[in-house]
Parts: C-alpha cells; structure tokens; sequence
C-alpha cells in the first residue's frame, strides 16, 4: 500500500444501486442517508450495461443526476469500473471473452462473473469504460476513491488463458528443460516437448500434477493482477490522483496473492461476511481484520458486510443489532477507517433479493434502519480514532503468524497424506486460540522484517524455498521464538518433496527429523502428555538436537516426542508434529505466548467474554470493549468513554453484547472486572 489513509472521519454507508430505482426513491434514499448520517457510497460496481447500452455508445446522464443529488446532501462516493459483469451485448458479440470452466464448458451470459480474464477484447474493453469514467469524474470533489472491478477470482481455463499461462511459464522458466525439471515431468510420461503442449490443469483422467495446479494459481493471480494494474493506468492516464483500490474476498477459496496485490494499491479493502451464528463469528471478524491490516500494512477499508443477516449453508440467519454494531466496531477496532455494507437498499428483484441491506425491505421503519441511525451516531463519536499514530503500529501485536497464499494453494494439490486439512482451517484455528486469549497478532508477509515479534508461528506452509528457510533461521538466531506446525517445509517451491526426512530445509534448525506421518481416521483423537489431544494429523519424530517437551501418551507413537524444542542462537525453535483440537491448541499456544511476555491487551477481558482491542492513535490509545459475553462487567480506571463521554473513574457498566469505545488516559490503567 503506497499511501496511509486517514479521512477526518470513518466511511458510513455502502453500496448504492440508484439505477435499479425510480428517481423519487432516489429522493427518499438521500433523506434516509442524511439520516443515518451516511457520508460515503459506492457506486457503479453492476451498472456496465446502464453506462454502456452499446459497444462504444456510453450514457452517464443517470450517474451525473445522482452524483449531483449526493453532493448537494454532503455524501461522498467510491466509483466502481463495472467490469466484473459485463452486458449481455457484449457476450453476444464476444463468446472468446466467456469463461470456460476445467471441464472444457463454457459459461454463458446470465450472472455475474462471466468474463474470460485474459481475452484482449475484454481486456480493452475495461480499460474504455475505466478511461470514460475517469475522464468524466475523474476530478469531481465528492470521489474518496475508485472501486476497480469487483472481487477479482474468476478464473478460466480456456484459449486465451491456455496462451497467456504459456506466456506466463515462458518468463518464469526460460526454457522448457528447466520447466520438466520443475514440474517432474519425468513422472507419467509428462514429459513436455513444445510450449504449446501445455495447458491450464483442466479436467483429466486421474490427479494433476501439483506443480502446474500451484503454477497456474500463480499465474491466475498475476494475470488479474495485470487486469487491475492497466485499469489503474487508465484513470492515472486521465489525470485523476484519488487513490486506488479494489476489494479482496477471502471465504473458503482464495485465487489472489494479497500481498503483491496490496503492493499495488493505494488502499487495501476486503468484503467481509460471517459464516457461522455461533461465537466463532467474532473471532472471524477479527480474523478477517487482522489479516487485512497486515496486508495494508495500517489502515485499511472494510467495503462490505451484511448489515441483516448471516448467510449458513442454505439459510440465511439474522444478525441481531448488537451484534451488527459490535462486528462493525470490531473492524474498526483493528484498523478499519469504515464501516460500509452491501447495500444501500435492499434489492425488490434479482439473484441477491434476499441480501440483507441497510434500508431493509420494511424500509426506513423497520428495526434494521433503526440499527442503521444507532451506529451511524456512534460513528461520529468516535471520529477522532481514524487519525493514526506518527510512528510505529496501528495495533501493537508482539506474536505474528506467516500466511501464504501459495500455502493455501499447495494444500489443494492432490494426494496428499491426509486430504482434509486445508490452509485456510489451520490458519484460522491458530489467530482464533490467540484471539480466545485476548492477545494482538499480525500476519506476516515471508521474508518481511519480524525483528518485532517475541513469537512467530507458521501453520501448515507446506511448500517452502532456501530464502524463507533462512530467514526463519535469522529471527531465532536474534532471540525470537519460532513455532513451526506440521506439514511445514515438506516440498520445496515446485512442491517437490525434499528427501532425507520431514521437514525438509528445517530439520537442523528445529534439531529434529520426522520419518513417517500418520494421519488419523475421522473422529479419531490421540492423547499428549500434559492433558493436550491430538486428531487428524500425528508424526513419528526422532530428536537430532531438541529436547522433548510432549510425548505422545497413547496409541502406537506412546512414548514418542510429539512437541519439541531446539536452542539456536539467541531464540528457541519449537516443532509441533499433531493437530492439537481446538481445546488443546488454545492451551498450547497460550503458553508459547507467555514463555515470552506477550500477554493479553486487558488481563481477566477474556475470561468475562469481552474482547479488548488497543488502537493506537495520533493524539491518544483508544480500548474497543466488545462484550460477547452474559453477564455484565464493570471498567473502571484512566479514561473516557467516546460513546456515552463516561469517565472511567466513575466506572462504567458494560450490559452484554454492549461496546465501550474508551480514549485511555496514560496516567492510569484500565481494570475490568464483574458487576455479580
């Protein structure tokens, strides 16, 4: 991210569709806006076809009325290029640019999505629409930003993808020898003679080669990355400085390297939703932020999440209004400078009626508006938080976790020796048992500057070159400690299993080699010594060096080492070789922060069911309370309260699913303790 953005107060509102309403609802919207206290909309993400109802004819008479309605009432907007649903005109005239799916269909016109992401035609196509809008608003006062495509992640395996992929392999390779090298073409008789020979990993006989499914992923990334990139040309090339963005979405797939992404916008922001009603829901906000703040490196934009509802399998679940107003708050607490929705309004029709909104279906008298006006008011009170510190971290996190999205993708190659271990659960599982403790965490970028964290851990990074090994090895040379999971550091950067034990490059830094893995059946749980229990994933480890600190105390491993530690340099390596449950990997890792002081944001928050989150500010340290707990509990100490301007030495009484936003007061400490 090149720039960090700081606005005089947070971003309220969301996406706005005006074209989907008549223009005396659009009178009633800015009503209702001025109401809630909505200062920022994002417009244009669907309207291709409004703006362009033929090739090369474009019409913005209807986007020039409604700007001009919004910036009479004070509202600023992002402006969306509409590229991630082209017309239906132009996948009639253009089949190439419709994607084809791994089994050689090609998609047809009738959703969202429906582009070839390699067709020249569709690639210039955008970059038009993205110079007509830039051009035309470009310089407008109202404009916080521009909102390129929507979601980038559809990906297609047809022609064009076929030769830009071998354009792709071509730089990254230089030869097709070193290509067979990499990819172990000697296995099968894959061997490959001419570059046109390859293919994207459509749909075959048996199971791909894992290299090309990671090289391809690769590949998809930097090429909607060059898609991106060309369209921010565009509206550079017309003159407009507003910064830049486009918004990640991280549910259970992930087709982006965010952190080379980040590198090339001016903000980072994410659409965020919930999936599950249960408490994890605000361990997953805070996931979700967490993430994205170490993308930005600081501040960042939350451009989307669902005001009403909670979207489970086929249903989708209410979200209450406290905890609308808490996930919201919690956003904000870990660095977001907005609190925007999808959408402005709820749809009447379409494939996303049912989508929760704002200004629900029952409109401005319904309980969700009501929400809508509550948080819009606590948003203004707290205004003074989006100004950032001069130096040092938004949120100051003494343990990070590296995350690798090239991690994630080597953990969806085939044949693995226990398939249902994923990236995405595992990096989840390990922030969530930090999260259960109350203690900060960042994400960590491999190879980024870590001399800050006391405790790095790495989940499941399965694939790993000479570079990141060594880089691990310097941070527990300086003193850090270092905990390295399972399945880390098996195959080296093709995925290429790396002989002599698991794993691999590290085996002398963590003094320990592992000759066989034995994954457990479904259901199955293993005890460790020290009441700990394993399930999915158990290693026969020998020591070279370390010193054991669990064994395994049942099963066929009785005995065995299951956790280790090796002293190197000033630090301390430790190797976990079992997925811990839940449970027991709260426990686990809670102790690895305390064996070197880092400790909760509030000691005892947690314990009562409240979440304490320390922003850091240019003027003062702001501490979020979001109370997902029972029972009420009582803060008291230096400070004042931004919400209900209670100062602390009063005490302040905090009910259940209650939020406190306090401005700390150096001179003395918060305590919080409970009201029974």
């Amino acid at each position: 991210m090149s720039t960090v953005f700081a606005p005089r107060s947070f971003l309220f509102g969301g996406d706005y569709n005006p074209e989907q309403w008549s223009t005396d609802v659009w009178l009633d919207d800015i009503a209702l806006m001025k109401r809630a206290r909505v200062n920022t909309v994002t417009l244009g993400v669907f309207s291709w076809a409004m703006l362009e109802p033929r090739e090369g004819e474009y019409d913005a008479d209807w986007l020039d009325q409604i700007i001009q309605l919004l910036d009479e009432a004070g509202i600023g907007f992002f402006l969306a290029t509409p590229t991630a649903s082209p017309p239906p005109w132009f996948s009639l005239a253009h089949p190439d640019a419709l994607p084809v799916r791994p089994d050689g269909v090609r998609l047809r016109h009738g959703s969202r999505d429906t582009y070839a992401v390699s067709a020249p035609v569709y690639r210039a196509a955008s970059r038009r629409i993205a110079r007509f809008l830039a051009d035309r608003y470009g310089a407008h006062p109202g404009l916080r930003g521009w909102h390129l495509h929507n979601e980038y992640g559809t990906l297609d395996y047809g022609p064009h993808a076929a030769a830009a992929f071998r354009r792709w392999l071509q730089d990254r390779y230089g030869s097709l020898e070193a290509l067979n090298t990499a990819w172990y073409t000697a296995f099968w008789s894959q061997r490959y003679g001419s570059w046109d020979e390859i293919e994207p990993p459509m749909a075959t006989q048996y199971l791909h080669n894992p290299t090309q499914v990671v090289d391809f992923r690769r590949f998809s990334s930097d090429e909607m990355l060059a898609a991106f990139e060309e369209q921010k040309q565009e509206i550079r090339a017309s003159g407009s400085s507003a910064p830049v963005t486009t918004n990640f979405m991280l549910p259970t797939w992930n087709h982006l390297e965010q952190w080379s992404w980040s590198d090339a916008q001016d903000i980072v922001s994410i659409d965020h939703y919930l999936d599950t009603v249960g408490p994890d829901a605000e361990a997953h906000v805070a996931y979700g932020s967490d993430l994205t703040r170490s993308w930005a490196g600081g501040p960042w934009v939350l451009m989307e999440q669902n005001a009403t509802g909670i979207r489970v399998g086929n249903r989708t679940f209410a979200k209450t209004p406290d905890r609308m107003i808490r996930n919201s708050l919690g956003y904000i607490a870990r660095g977001a400078q907005s609190s925007l929705f999808f959408q402005w309004r709820a749809a009447a029709g379409g494939s996303e009626q049912w989508h929760g909104a704002l200004v629900p279906h029952g409109g401005g008298t319904s309980r969700g508006f009501d929400t809508v006006v509550q948080l819009g008011a606590a948003l203004e009170s707290i205004a003074e938080v989006t100004q950032p510190p001069a130096s040092g971290p938004l949120v100051d996190a003494q343990v990070g976790i590296v995350w690798d999205a090239e991690g994630w993708w080597a953990l969806e190659t085939p044949h693995l020796p226990n398939e249902s271990m994923n990236y995405s659960d595992e990096a989840r599982a390990t922030h969530r048992s930090f999260w259960r403790a109350g203690i900060p965490t960042d994400f960590v970028r491999p190879g980024a500057d870590i001399s800050q964290y006391r405790l790095l851990v790495v989940p499941t990074l399965y694939a790993m070159d000479s570079v990141v090994a060594d880089w691990l090895r310097a941070y527990v040379d300086a003193g850090g400690r270092l905990l390295v999971s399972y399945l880390t550091g098996v195959a080296d950067e093709n995925q290429q299993v790396l002989g002599g034990g698991y794993p691999g490059l590290l085996r002398d830094l963590l003094g320990i080699r592992v000759d066989e893995i034995l994954p457990l059946a479904p259901g199955e749980k293993l005890a460790l010594s020290d009441g700990l229990t394993a399930e999915e994933w158990t290693e026969r480890v020998d020591v070279t060096g370390a010193a054991v600190v669990h064994r395994y105390a049942d099963g066929p491993l009785a005995g065995a080492p299951a956790v280790t530690e090796s002293a190197v340099g000033d630090g301390v390596a430790v190797y976990l070789s079992a997925r811990l449950d839940q449970t027991s990997r709260d426990a686990f890792l809670a102790a690895q922060a305390a064996a070197v002081g880092a400790g909760p944001t509030l000691a005892g928050s947690a314990a009562l069911g409240v979440e304490a989150v320390r922003r850091r500010g240019a003027e003062a340290d702001y501490l979020f309370l979001l109370h997902h707990g029972s029972e009420p509990v009582r803060v008291s100490g230096g400070g004042t309260d931004l919400l209900t301007a209670t100062d602390l030495a009063e005490g302040l009484v905090i009910a259940p699913g209650g939020v406190a936003v306090v401005r700390e007061d150096q001179a003395a400490s918060v305590v919080i303790e409970s009201v029974a």
